[in-house]
């Protein structure tokens, strides 16, 4: 299999040199530079001989391996005697501003389309290489030429292959000994767990057929080794030569870390990085430090190569701290570092954000499409309500007259610039705000983007890039940027408004609130999973699968297989009383039922209960209610804000073989009804207080309204399914292993209807309807009773 290598890729790690400079923050995001490209070349195309976004490839055969060295030029003009490359670049910088190493990144990358022409078109003895610069903030539009002959060119992309040749060379090594590994690799247990087997092959399959494979493997699958151990062999047959393991939580993160170990440990050799956030993994002494004054950007590029010598020849799985350790050793930023060490890596394992965040993807990956790259994305149905979340936008003027105050009291040529151009931005703000009054509304919900506001805040965006580098840190300075970073954020996303998209306009007290809200990310999805070969999108919880297949892009290109549980279904008793109603106007009548039930499972055996509601204020209405009835039974509940430690201190309450019983009552959706393993006697109980619907909001009926308008499931998608998730998922911290057991109770008659059974998972089949707290007391104690047989 050949090796590609991008021409760029290449370019920018042999000349890139001097200092790290952090990326200017603009609104010249990528979908803006495609449609400039678009623009100029559509201009270009006037010319019959002129031909855009033109693929090249040339080989080059090294260490008895061969790379493709291919890339796309953006335009060139080709006749019998003559050659003419073009290629675009925009930024916000003036073309005088720009860096020596910038400039001499920008035409290595058009002298190597120049080689590769050359040698496709012997008859040719020089080509003219032209830079075209676009100005994103002035339009304005730089252009410069060279000419070069054949022997100038060959001479380039020889030094350029000299100089990377080292690289490619260790990369076929790593390579050779991966491959080498993987094929001596067996599966790291002794053998496979109910349901793992078949997973393992329909990944593997997967991968084959360059699809998209939806799984839904109940916990105790084992669906981390399941998914990276066929992908791992896909990748030492060559099928594959990157993963991508995603996940939404650090702690998934850990284990897949530790599935590597265990592999590696059997004579796995692949470099795996594990990527860690910008904020949490800079040395202390780099923050607020400006980065021409930071060591460890300052020469960054003079000093990385040395160091990603170092760091390949010795490490494999490169965690957070090998990472710190080698980038304290070689004086580079750790969280660049990481990003380039990532490009001679196997397996990448990183937030969902690197991949499906329009704001902070990866770049270096994720551009244009690279069937060398596949996807395995963890915990997939916490994807929902993230990339709602990444593709919408919020932006208020709350901040802008304490600002223009503090402006207002620096007496300085650059305050008054400042204030002029953030009034204009407040003058749009009261704009808006009188259509409300005028129409005597405090709220409005439109489909047209907010283009005036947008507009406005891409110029006061342009003008921050400058005015920020002008000043010396201060609050102010700090207020200023927080400001900034926020309208960047409102332009970036404004400029992927379409039809899945609302305008929310709030009046908060004198405050304008405006929301750029996306119903539907499923097309955005779907484009960052096709910038791979294929992907596995799997959960503990993937029911019903239409509904995740079709918010998460995957409707109609991908395949769904759900597996039965690796447990014994007799290990778990499911009942539902339909005696109980707890919508919100019958709660304060349940309130007793509730509490009589929760003390008929809880007395039924000594051991550790988890009890969720959907809200706290319901939680704390019955827990005072079961204390003030049962004051003998102990009860801890969770709070609102629970750093670390007291996260781990409730859980440390959760004993093996407890003395007296112990109910925790929780929130549906909070920290513990997800990524906690209570395995054994630690849990032997989990009720479930309502179906958890998300509470009503404006926000949530314009996603129902979308999605009726869609396919009619409008309450579903907005409401049910978003609840019944994270009932499941409060229900699967109960069984973790085989030799666990004990009783789910869900408590809402609602559960007992067509629209809830009909989406329950297959191993929830055999539920048990209840229809009094007598029944219930029966039911319990036959299931325990049952169990000491």
């Amino acid at each position: 299999m050949t090796t590609k290598i991008g021409i760029r890729q290449l370019v920018e790690f042999v000349l890139r040199s001097g200092d790290l400079n952090e990326t200017k923050n603009s609104q010249n995001t990528a979908q803006n530079g495609a449609r400039i490209h678009r623009r100029l070349q559509k201009e270009r195309s006037k010319n019959p001989d002129y031909e855009s976004e033109v693929y090249l490839k040339t080989d080059v055969t090294m260490n008895d391996t061969q790379y493709a060295i291919s890339g796309r030029a953006d335009g060139i003009t080709l006749t019998d005697n003559k050659a003419l490359i073009e290629e675009i670049k925009t930024s916000d910088q003036l073309y005088d501003e720009l860096s020596d190493n910038t400039l001499e990144l920008y035409w290595g990358q058009v002298k190597v389309y120049g080689y590769i022409i050359l040698r496709e078109h012997p008859e040719l003895k020089h080509v003219t290489l032209q830079l075209t610069y676009f100005q994103v903030s002035t339009e304005e539009i730089t252009t410069d030429e060279k000419t070069l002959d054949r022997e100038e060119l060959d001479k380039f992309f020889q030094d350029l292959i000299t100089e990377y040749e080292y690289w490619l060379v260790l990369r076929a090594k790593l390579r050779k000994t991966r491959n080498t590994s993987i094929k001596k690799l067996d599966f790291p247990f002794p053998e496979f767990r109910t349901g793992q087997h078949e997973m393992a092959a329909a990944v593997y399959k997967t991968i084959l057929l360059e699809k998209r494979l939806f799984v839904e493997a109940p916990t105790g699958t084992g669906k981390t080794i399941s998914t990276l151990f066929p992908a791992i062999k896909a990748m030492g047959e060559e099928k594959v030569q990157r993963l991508f393991y995603l996940t939404a939580k650090q702690s998934t993160r850990h284990v897949a870390e530790e599935t590597v170990a265990l592999m590696a440990s059997k004579g796995l050799k692949l470099k795996s990085i594990t990527l860690t956030a910008k904020d949490k993994i800079r040395f202390p002494e780099e923050q607020d430090v400006p980065p021409e004054e930071n060591p460890y950007m300052v020469g960054y590029y003079d000093r990385l190569k040395p160091a990603l010598a170092d760091l390949l020849t010795n490490e494999d799985a490169i965690t957070r701290d090998v990472i710190e350790k080698y980038a304290k050793k070689h004086t580079v930023d750790p969280f660049e570092f990481s990003l380039d060490t990532s490009l001679f890596c196997d397996l990448i394992i990183c937030d969902y954000n690197y991949l499906f965040d329009p704001l902070v993807y990866l770049q270096r990956f994720f551009v244009e499409k690279d069937t060398d790259n596949f996807f395995l994305i963890d915990e997939v149905h916490n994807l929902v309500s993230r990339s709602r979340d990444m593709y919408s936008a919020t932006i208020t003027d709350m901040p802008i007259a304490k600002l223009l105050r503090t402006a207002k009291s620096i007496d300085t040529k650059s305050s008054e610039d400042f204030q002029k151009q953030l009034k204009k931005v407040r003058r749009v703000f009261r704009q808006m705000k009188k259509v409300l009054d005028e129409d005597n509304q405090d709220e409005k919900i439109t489909s047209d983007a907010p283009d005036k506001l947008i507009n406005t805040l891409g110029k006061f965006n342009d003008f921050m890039g400058d005015w920020m580098q002008e000043q010396q840190p201060s609050d102010f300075l700090e207020s200023a940027k927080d400001y900034f970073f926020d309208s960047l954020t409102f332009v970036k996303i404004g400029a992927l408004f379409d039809d899945s998209y609302k305008t929310r306009l709030v009046l908060d007290g004198k405050n304008l609130v405006v929301k750029q809200l996306c119903l539907d990310p499923s097309h955005f999805i779907d484009e960052s999973l096709n910038l791979g070969l294929g992907a596995v999108l799997f959960s503990a919880t993937l029911s019903p699968m239409d509904y995740y297949q079709s918010v998460l892009g995957g409707i109609d290109n991908s395949l769904a297989y759900q597996l039965p549980s690796p447990f014994p279904v007799e290990n778990q008793e499911i009942l539902i009383t339909q005696y109980i109603q707890t919508t919100y106007r019958q709660r304060q009548y349940s309130q007793g039922s509730i509490v009589e039930s929760l003390h008929t499972l809880v007395t039924s055996k000594t051991g550790n209960y988890l009890v969720f509601f959907p809200s706290y204020s319901y939680l704390s209405q019955v827990k005072d209610a079961f204390e003030a009835t049962y004051p003998d039974i102990k009860v801890i509940a969770q709070e609102g804000e629970m750093d670390a430690s007291a996260r781990q201190e409730f859980l440390n309450q959760f004993v093996e073989k407890p003395d007296e019983t112990m109910v925790a009552f929780c929130v549906l959706g909070g920290i513990f009804s997800e990524g906690i393993d209570l395995r054994g006697d630690k849990l032997i109980g989990v009720a479930i207080v309502s179906v958890g619907l998300p509470g009503l909001s404006a926000e949530n009926n314009l996603i129902r309204d979308y999605y009726d308008a869609d396919n009619g499931h409008g309450f579903e998608y907005a409401y049910q399914m978003p609840g019944l998730n994270n009932v499941l998922q409060a229900a699967g911290r109960l069984i973790r292993s085989s030799h666990d057991a004990g009783i789910i109770l869900l408590l809402d008659q609602r559960f007992a209807s067509a629209r809830y059974t009909r989406l329950f998972p297959q191993h929830w089949q055999k539920y048990r309807r209840i229809s009094s707290l007598p029944q219930l007391d029966t039911a319990v104690h036959n299931f325990w009773k049952g169990r000491e047989q």
